[in-house]
């Protein structure tokens, strides 16, 4: 069965909001967007790269997928940032809202039964099902027991608020698989949901 993987990046009081631009989330009126930039390391992009090359599908709420789409659909396959070529993965859309998939190419709609229309894509033959964002979507699926790995790049800042990775009324059992520190402080984790036997 395909593994599905969580990819954020977290502050360490758990959010992951607007990590990349002051105006890329507001809700709830988060200030504090963009707040990723001051400790970029090389060594970021190259996790990230890992992770997207282990993968082949994008799992997606609505508005992670929005501003991924808006950011990377004017783009040619071609010319798409090393190691991130998301146009040509198949993407899944989670939303209630949405009529159509077409804003973003290799796009396909999931607007009822997620829990068990994730878990027949998890059945199918594949490379990982990526996650990023869509904190409303993971929550969910770590609630139904969906999620395998959480790959977290948790930055040393504490935001007092905003949407988090982790839902406040679930434990989880993770194991530590690897861990990266940083000289900007960031320190990149990888970690997989011990289940109960």
């Amino acid at each position: 069965m395909r593994k599905i993987v969580v990819s954020e990046f977290m502050t360490l009081d758990g959010v992951m909001q607007a990590p990349g631009g002051a105006d890329e989330d507001t809700e709830g009126g988060f200030a504090h967007g963009g707040w990723t930039w001051p400790y970029w390391h090389d060594a970021i992009g190259a996790h990230i790269d890992q992770t997207v090359r282990e993968g082949d599908t994008l799992l997606l709420g609505r508005k992670t997928w929005q501003i991924h789409g808006a950011a990377f659909e004017p783009m040619p396959e071609d010319s798409a940032p090393e190691g991130l070529g998301f146009n040509g993965m198949r993407k899944y859309v989670v939303s209630t809202t949405l009529t159509s998939a077409d804003a973003w190419r290799n796009s396909t709609l999931i607007s009822d039964n997620v829990v068990e229309q994730v878990r027949a894509l998890k059945a199918q033959p594949g490379k990982n099902i990526l996650i990023d964002g869509s904190s409303v979507l993971v929550h969910t699926l770590a609630r139904h027991g969906l999620i395998d790995e959480y790959h977290l790049i948790v930055y040393p800042l504490v935001l007092g608020g905003g949407k988090k990775v982790f839902p406040d009324d679930l434990r989880l059992n993770l194991r530590l698989v690897a861990a990266q520190p940083l000289p900007s402080g960031v320190v990149l984790m990888q970690y997989a949901v011990e289940r109960p036997e």
